[in-house]
Order: C-alpha cells, then structure tokens, then sequence
C-alpha cells in the first residue's frame, strides 16, 4: 500500500545482497492513530501476533515498558519499534492507570486512521503510533532477528533524517489536511526502515546468522542469485559456483551460517514468496508455480501444503471464485 511499485524502484547491486533485501521490505499498515494524551494517562497493548509496532513522540513525554524490562523514557523527537507485537504500555509517568488500548473510545477518520484523545487534562503528550506488517518472505527472515525493541532519538541521529521526517509527522499530526493519511503513512514506513537500518549498521546481533550470511563475501552472493531468480533450477554445484567457492564447502559454510541445507532454503524462499503473490495476484497456479521454480501445479500445491497448512487457493486474492483456480482442494 505504501510501497513504491516494484517497477518504479531502483534495483541495488548485485553486489549488496542486505540492500537487495532492504529493497524488498513493503510494508502494510494496519492502524494509525494519532493520540492526544494528558497527564496521567495510560494505555496497554495487547499482543498483536504478527505485526509490528511503532511509537513516535511528537510533543512531550511518557514511559514504554514492555514486559518486566525497566521502563524506556520516551520523549519529544524520539521513536520506538516493536517489531514482534509483543504486549506493552505507555504510560505518562509511573504509577498512572493503565486503560486498554480497545477501550479508548476514538475518532474514526478513515478505515485506517484514527485520532485518540485520553488522559486526565495534566501535561500534554502527542504520540503517532502505527501497526504495521511485513508481507515478503525476506521482511520475515529480518524481522525475525530483531530485539523486542528498537529506540532511537534525535541526538542519536547524526545525518538528521529523524528529525527531519519527525517535523513532517507533527506537522501533519495538528490538523486534518487533503492527502494527510498518505503522507503519515508513507512518513511512517520510512521511519521503520531507517530504524531498522540504523540497527544493521551498529547492532552486534545485526552480525549474526542470517543477517551474517548476506555479508559474507561467498554465501552472500549464492543468496543474492537465488533471491534474485527464484524460479532457476539452482542446485548445491550451481550455487557453490556463484559463491566461488567447492561444493562441500560451500554446503558446510552455508549450512552454519543460515542455519539450514542450500536447497531447504531455496525452497522455503520459493513458498514464502509465492505465498506473498498469492495474495496480492490473481494469476492462475499454473503461472504461480512456474514463476516460483515448479514444474507442476501440483507440486506446487502439495509443497505449499506441507509448508503452510493450507491449500494455495485458499489464500488467493479475493474476488475470484476458487473454482476459477483450478485447483483442487
């Protein structure tokens, strides 16, 4: 939704298999809101499996505290993600009453865009909080090896963008504008990205599996090749000659560093982004199998099966008939 058309997007170097997958992050959001909170105030989140969150104090302060972990002071220019929707609670100060999130009565500006207004008329704290997903198959492999947490604030910034992006968001916080719910959407996509490119670049953990296995200088560019072009039929020898490297020692270093066997890897890559497709196309299975590397629909189907629990017409756009598939459930 907020993404660039794949087509309108440069495409980087085969040579940055981590900027590739940075490249493909789309995100879909699910909720925006824009709250307006006095002193005390208090506002619990439940878990939300699947999604991610992400605050942004626009004017005042407040705590976040997510699970037993000490409270993280929030204040004016600064932003959090929550990348596991794992519960949590923002509060004004310690001690103040916590309301659940559902229970705030709201102000229904679009489908997806809501004002919040709560709290005890005491000091004033402007927070934008969005709930976001990430659908391609490379997004979930990333966000997987995220911390609980990702905060960041504007002192931390040394090239500016955050407080740059962050005048624009409180801008389009104060009032109800023509196009507003685009620009805060589009505003907040860009603010995940550049949290999240913020922790690859000085995070330890950014250094481990997966994540380490796009920069190294040999199973880095087998990974980039397959990610590239799903539907050739690589093999452990193919691959290996991309990464310049033998066969068993390819599939040895491979293995330890991405935590699993070359081919079960492409084939998890394979289903993740056809499962992606399905739910964005209407192209018969038939078209999705081939464009995935499968030499029948079937294959196909009894893969995605194994995989993902479900027939792959069940995830189909809506708007067709399964029949209209064809493909048998």
């Amino acid at each position: 939704m907020a993404a660039m058309p794949q087509a309108a997007r440069p495409f980087p170097s085969a040579a940055d298999p981590l900027g590739e997958v940075l490249h493909q992050l789309r995100l879909t959001g699910t909720l925006y809101c824009r709250a307006e909170l006095t002193a005390p105030w208090g506002v619990e989140v439940p878990e939300l499996p699947g999604s991610m969150t992400l605050q942004v104090v626009t004017a005042g302060r407040c705590l976040l505290e997510v699970g037993d972990a000490e409270p993280i002071p929030l204040r004016q220019g600064s932003l959090t993600l929550i990348p596991h929707g794992v519960p949590h609670r923002l509060r004004s100060g310690p001690g103040a009453g916590i309301v659940p999130l559902f229970d705030i009565p709201v102000e229904q500006v679009t489908e997806r865009y809501e004002f919040m207004r709560h709290g005890g008329g005491g000091e004033a704290a402007l927070v934008t909080y969005a709930v976001m997903r990430f659908d391609h198959g490379a997004a979930r492999r990333l966000v997987a090896q995220l911390p609980d947490v990702l905060h960041i604030d504007a002192w931390d910034d040394e090239e500016g963008w955050l407080a740059s992006t962050l005048r624009f968001i409180a801008r389009e916080a104060l009032a109800v504008r023509p196009g507003g719910e685009t620009v805060m959407t589009r505003l907040a996509d860009v603010l995940v990205v550049q949290a999240i490119r913020m922790w690859l670049d000085s995070a330890p953990q950014a250094r481990e599996g997966w994540l380490a296995a796009l920069r190294d200088e040999h199973i880095g560019r087998a990974l980039a090749v397959v990610h590239r072009s799903p539907e050739r039929p690589w093999t452990v020898a193919a691959l290996a000659a991309e990464a310049g490297m033998s066969r068993s020692a390819f599939s040895a270093r491979f293995t330890s560093l991405v935590g699993e066997p070359a081919m079960a890897y492409l084939a998890s890559w394979r289903l993740d982004l056809a499962r992606t497709h399905l739910q964005d196309t209407r192209d018969p299975l038939s078209a999705v199998a081939h464009r995935f590397g499968y030499q029948s629909e079937a294959a196909f189907s009894r893969a995605f099966k194994r995989a993902f629990g479900v027939s792959p017409g069940r995830l189909r756009a809506p708007g067709l008939p399964p029949a209209s598939y064809g493909e048998a459930t």
